[in-house]
């Protein structure tokens, strides 16, 4: 796949653990003391701002589907992210996630329904014109069902072989 212009009407979709923050590998981020930003992470968003028009980040939560945490040590962990991001000169324009712990959910990726919420919350969404950047192959799947462009990091997945069908870039 060639590299397509992008223009400020494009979208970014992001995934959250292993992406913008270090991932516990089998384990979860349960409380905002454990959310340790990868270096760049914060700077790389505010890059993004000039060059998309929206940017969403859709993450899996499980750990409070199975009682780990509950959504308001989720939601504080993503207010201070966002206010860290904001300090910094970035922004999130919206934070989709999945508490559900079966896969068949809708909403649990890679199925689509996190990409089908933020279109329908952000009407200028154009998934042809709209990347997905993750550490997973369900994160590049995701991208896939929805037919998004797919951006791979090896942050914590570095055995994943190139090329694969289902990463773009």
């Amino acid at each position: 796949m060639e590299l397509p212009i992008i223009t400020n009407d494009w979208t970014i979709f992001i995934d959250r653990d292993g992406v913008i923050n270090k991932e516990k590998k089998g384990e979860y981020i349960l409380n905002w003391n454990e959310f340790i930003f990868y270096d760049g992470a914060k700077e790389a968003i505010k890059i993004f701002n000039s060059l998309f028009k929206t940017i969403v980040i859709v993450t899996n939560q499980r750990g409070v589907g199975r009682g780990l945490m509950n959504e308001i040590d989720l939601s504080h962990i993503h207010l201070n992210m966002q206010n860290e991001i904001e300090q910094e000169g970035g922004r999130i324009d919206k934070i989709y996630y999945c508490t559900d712990t079966e896969n068949t959910s809708l909403n649990r990726k890679p199925n689509i329904g996190m990409a089908l919420q933020a279109k329908k919350d952000f009407n200028n969404i154009n998934f042809k014109k709209s990347f997905m950047i993750g550490n997973k192959l369900s994160d590049m799947q995701f991208g896939r069902n929805a037919g998004i462009g797919t951006v791979f990091l090896s942050t914590t997945n570095p055995e994943i072989m190139f090329p694969n069908d289902a990463i773009d870039f």
